[in-house]
């Protein structure tokens, strides 16, 4: 699949906004902290993949029914859908001058993920976190994603990479009180 940015400047890739919010203080400190340890930026963005992916967990996975969709709000909470969970690595990545899109998949609802430029190309990274039957992985070869569109089932891979969260994911999450609520609101496609 050809991805597409929807931004043909590169820098747009980079900027915060309300959701990925990385001159927030708890994104940089975040940051820093797995930027320390990493030898190269290949590294960091593995280490950031791996960060959001194994300790903030996914909010349905442990029945918490906070809602969360600032970068910082996530780290901080500790909790987070896939959306949530993908603004907090695009701000951990962006925090690091590594160009980050947001992309999305439809199955009975719109699932998010990311995607990290590196080598001149797109690479999408799925940090929803994993459970028995889900092993998603940091790579740049082979995509190694929590799910795969089937496109007999009606399921698809949405080509285009968005610098800002899609509005219809952003207002689900903006306008849930808790999860059961956004679970009842979640966009069923783009």
């Amino acid at each position: 699949m050809e991805l597409i940015q929807e931004n043909p400047d590169l820098s747009a890739y980079l900027a915060a906004d309300e959701a990925i919010d990385h001159d927030h203080p708890r994104v940089r400190e975040t940051a820093a902290r797995l930027a320390a340890s990493a030898t190269d930026s290949y590294d960091y963005a593995r280490m950031a993949f791996e960060f959001v992916r194994d300790t903030i967990p996914h909010s349905q996975d442990v029945g918490d029914l906070r809602v969360t969709w600032r970068a910082s709000d996530v780290l901080e909470q500790g909790t987070g859908i896939c959306y949530a969970k993908a603004h907090a690595l695009a701000a951990l990545l962006r925090a690091e001058d590594i160009p980050t899109a947001l992309c999305y998949q439809r199955f009975d609802v719109v699932h998010g993920l990311v995607a990290v430029r590196f080598n001149g190309a797109w690479h999408r990274q799925d940090p929803r976190g994993n459970k028995p039957g889900v092993d998603a992985q940091f790579s740049l070869g082979a995509e190694r994603l929590a799910f795969t569109a089937d496109p007999k089932f009606n399921e698809l891979d949405y080509p285009v990479l968005y610098a800002v969260p899609h509005p219809l994911v952003l207002e689900a999450l903006k306008a849930a009180p808790d999860r059961p609520y956004l679970w009842q609101h979640l966009p069923t496609a783009l």
